[in-house]
């Protein structure tokens, strides 16, 4: 096999994830035999129980709620589908700990919820009525379930958008009800992409820490950080990450078994969309009320909530200078971590178009790994190398006299690397997409011109792929934004984000103070639910 500087350099980004995960192996290989011994007794069955039967629960959620979401608005016509198409992705626009930050203002026993009931029933008191702690495991996976469930509804609301009117009719035909449809034809043509939904879904509520936490529900994450940061014990929190990256992969193994032998297609020519069979008077009212259920649980009563609590908060003290700085640092850390997932994920991918035959495109495959393994197994696994590191830099200024202290971890590098690890999936990804949509005639005009590949990228890949890429580069900033596993565990001393701003102000219980930058995060993250929005109503059309 001919290695060349592209090939090399899509292998150097490769070992981005790779080298975590391995580091991951020796720091829990480091640990006592009797740490493991105490953490396989006490810690890891209550976790591995709650962690699956949460995700048991979030997936059988987001599968119902999702797949039935999609289905309404591609099957049927009634007054505000159109609104609702894009409005049932707007709870992608809350983090799962924001959420959980939210309704449990909401729903305290001396909240604005409750407060309310209490005052329409007659009551006074929350000793006279007050409803259940949504603190627990039917809580967590309520909610996680409402912020997730896009996911499912993304993928098989596409699916049900390009399947041809010609099978629906065939079913009709062949005696299938029109209530049948959904179940015996529409649903298992969707499989592969209820599939893909549920095991996205998952994966983020596997990597969530905040919500977790805040609702009493101790998770796998929730317990790696625990183990780290309350019981000072690295190598058991490498234990316990080491089992929940074999968790993910037996995780993204099931996803894939759940799609064997699931090729689908259908001929594009002279295919007709299904026509959505039309709903008026009250059956119209409740297809929309229905549907509006989701987007006001889920985005609406916290995103209004947090709004209304952020005007009181600024309305009493002002916006507090601690809250400018992290908002600064936020956007510099975001933005920064954007420029270099980005360029990474462009490299990755254009090694791969110019060397289809080699290893090129087998690396970019394992550079997108690193989206499927959750933040606190990639910080975990960083700790290792960034340490290296670190003292190397000191061993060469100690030779030099000069003092350098933690550079990788003080200047914020070894977080820029973490979410490089994390995110670049969506870095190679939108590169691919962009260059697929070039010629490969172009590519070899510009080698008859003379062009070198730097030259070819730069003069013609570039611009032509730019709106994908810079759709990525949206998503990027947005998740790195809201991203708290990962800031929360490797961040430099005294630096706070919006995102542990916010879990610092919820773990103390003081709500009203961190509603300012739980209002930021969601302004923040509606964007990237109208790029997809936009992408989805463009897909339809064509």
């Amino acid at each position: 096999m001919r290695l060349d500087g592209w090939t090399v350099a899509a292998a150097l980004v490769a070992a981005l994830p790779a080298v975590p995960i391995l580091s991951l192996a020796l720091t829990a290989l480091g640990g006592s035999f009797g740490g493991w011994s105490e953490l396989a007794a006490y810690v890891l069955p209550a976790a591995i129980r709650d962690s699956a039967i949460l995700l048991a629960g979030v997936g059988l959620f987001a599968a119902v709620v999702g797949c039935g979401a999609a289905w309404l608005v591609t099957a049927y016509d009634f007054r505000g589908r159109r609104s609702l198409e894009w409005m049932l992705l707007l709870p992608l626009a809350i983090p799962t700990y924001v959420a959980a930050y939210a309704w449990l203002d909401l729903t305290h026993p001396l909240g604005p919820l409750q407060s309310g009931l209490r005052a329409l029933l007659g009551f006074t008191s929350p000793r006279q009525f007050r409803l259940p702690d949504i603190r627990g495991m039917g809580g967590a996976i309520l909610l996680l379930g409402l912020v997730l469930y896009p996911y499912v509804y993304l993928t098989v609301r596409a699916t049900f958008l390009a399947q041809s009117a010609t099978l629906i009719e065939a079913a009709r035909t062949l005696g299938v009800a029109r209530r049948d449809v959904f179940r015996r034809v529409a649903l298992p043509l969707a499989r592969p992409a209820l599939a893909l939904g549920v095991s996205l879904a998952l994966m983020e509520a596997l990597n969530d820490i905040g919500a977790s936490e805040f609702l009493g529900v101790k998770t796998i994450t929730v317990s790696v950080y625990s183990t780290w940061v309350t019981r000072n014990d690295l190598p058991g929190a490498a234990q316990i990450a080491l089992a929940m990256l074999l968790f993910v992969t037996a995780l993204v193994f099931v996803e894939r078994w759940g799609r064997r032998g699931q090729r689908y297609a259908a001929s594009a020519r002279n295919a007709r969309p299904t026509r959505p069979m039309r709903l008026t008077g009250w059956r119209g009212v409740a297809a929309f009320a229905v549907g509006f259920t989701p987007v006001l649980l889920g985005f609406l009563a916290p995103a209004t909530h947090i709004a209304v609590q952020a005007v009181k908060r600024l309305d009493f003290a002002g916006l507090s200078g601690s809250i400018i700085r992290e908002v600064l640092n936020t956007v510099a850390v975001a933005t920064f971590a954007t420029v270099v997932i980005v360029a990474l994920g462009a490299v990755a991918a254009y090694a791969a178009r110019l060397r289809p035959a080699g290893a090129a495109p087998l690396l970019a495959r394992v550079a997108s790994l690193g989206y499927a393994v959750p933040g606190t197994v990639v910080v975990i696994g960083l700790i290792g190398p960034v340490a290296a590191l670190d003292r190397g830099f000191a061993a060469a200024g100690g030779w030099l006299g000069v003092a350098t202290g933690l550079v990788m971890i003080g200047s914020g590098a070894a977080l820029i690397l973490a979410y490089a690890v994390r995110f670049l999936a969506i870095g190679v990804g939108g590169a691919e997409a962009g260059l697929a949509r070039t010629p490969l005639a172009l590519d070899g005009a510009a080698r008859t011109l003379g062009d070198t590949p730097f030259a070819a990228l730069r003069r013609i890949h570039l611009p032509l792929a730019r709106g994908s890429i810079a759709a990525a580069a949206i998503l990027v900033f947005v998740d790195v934004m809201k991203e708290l596993p990962a800031t929360l565990l490797i961040r430099p001393l005294n630096f706070e984000t919006l995102a542990t701003h916010l879990y610092a102000e919820a773990a103390r219980g003081t709500y009203e103070d961190g509603a300012v930058a739980a209002l930021i995060i969601v302004a923040v993250g509606v964007l990237p639910v109208i790029l997809l929005s936009r992408i989805g109503t463009t897909a339809a059309k064509s």
